[in-house]
């Protein structure tokens, strides 16, 4: 008899089945890493309010600084044409002095940026070191600064303005100083409040276990992620500031003549409203445009630099 095998019977090698495609392709995210500033700019370029608001606000800087070294009259230079509305030799008329609207405005709005911008920059420096530095030592540093900050805000600002700028000058960079001094305590307790969340934050503790300073944690970790808020009340600021200095020139304690500001030009063509409205109303639409501009690019800048968009899906 024929000899048997033992074990499994052999079975036949299958040929291997492919899987038909089916044709669907499937959509591939990839996630990128890229520069910080680069995303910054990347998220404010798509911000179309805040880009258009920024170009305007470029024109009106170039306006006021470069237009006045080509325009054929200075805002001190008095013209014959006394009370005039506007018109193709004067844009925005002249006063019952004669001197051209357009060159004073524009001089006027040079000295206002001046005044609003340094506001801003003064108290934002000095009002996020100061909220830093008192949210990340505590105890008896933040109660002695926080006690100052309070005893700042409690004195009516306009009238302790007004005070220091009649004893030290109307100039522009005076002003400047008193209100942005006055308001950096209001941005400290902002910011301040800011900080005591963020310094109880992971990556905190992260930087202070490898050995990071505190310097380095409060410069390099929290202005940062502080920033957004920082941002949103300097472009507030800054519309305060025109708006104080307007406050100040009207009761006589802003930028003195002979030199002028938005503010100024405002406080002398009150009178003259209804008899000869292009000397209030034109200084007042350039005021309100300036703040709007400057508040738009705040918005996208708040949106741009936020820490939390830290990767970009494509």
């Amino acid at each position: 008899m024929p000899e048997q095998t033992s074990g499994a019977p052999a079975t036949a090698t299958k040929p291997a089945v492919t899987e038909p495609v089916t044709g669907r392709v499937e959509r591939e995210f990839t996630v990128r890493d890229r520069g910080q500033l680069r995303q910054a700019l990347t998220r404010f370029l798509r911000h179309r309010l805040a880009v258009a608001s920024l170009t305007v606000f470029l024109l009106l800087v170039l306006l006021a600084f470069v237009a006045p070294l080509f325009w054929k009259y200075g805002y001190t230079k008095i013209t014959p044409d006394n009370s005039q509305p506007p018109s193709l030799d004067h844009p925005f008329g002249t006063d019952n002095l004669g001197h051209d609207m357009f060159a004073v405005t524009l001089r006027g709005l040079q000295q206002s940026i001046k005044v609003a911008l340094s506001i801003a920059l003064i108290a934002t420096v000095f009002g996020t070191l100061w909220g830093v530095i008192s949210a990340f030592y505590r105890g008896v540093i933040d109660a002695a600064l926080m006690r100052l900050a309070d005893l700042v805000l409690t004195i009516p600002a306009l009238a302790l303005a007004a005070a220091l700028a009649n004893n030290f000058g109307g100039t522009w960079w005076i002003i400047a100083i008193i209100l942005g001094s006055l308001s950096a305590p209001y941005v400290a307790r902002v910011v301040r409040g800011v900080v005591l969340s963020l310094r109880e934050l992971e990556y905190v503790e992260a930087a202070r276990a490898l050995g990071a300073s505190n310097l380095r944690i409060m410069l390099r970790h929290l202005v940062p992620n502080a920033l957004a808020v920082v941002i949103v009340n300097a472009t507030l600021l800054v519309a305060q500031g025109i708006l104080a200095e307007t406050a100040l020139s009207f009761i006589g304690f802003g930028v003195q003549s002979p030199d002028t500001s938005l503010g100024l030009l405002i406080t002398i063509a009150q009178q003259a409203v209804f008899t000869r409205p292009w000397l209030f109303y034109i200084p007042g639409v350039f005021i309100i445009l300036f703040s709007l501009t400057v508040n738009f690019v705040g918005d996208g800048l708040r949106d741009a630099l936020d820490p939390r968009q830290t990767r970009q899906r494509r």
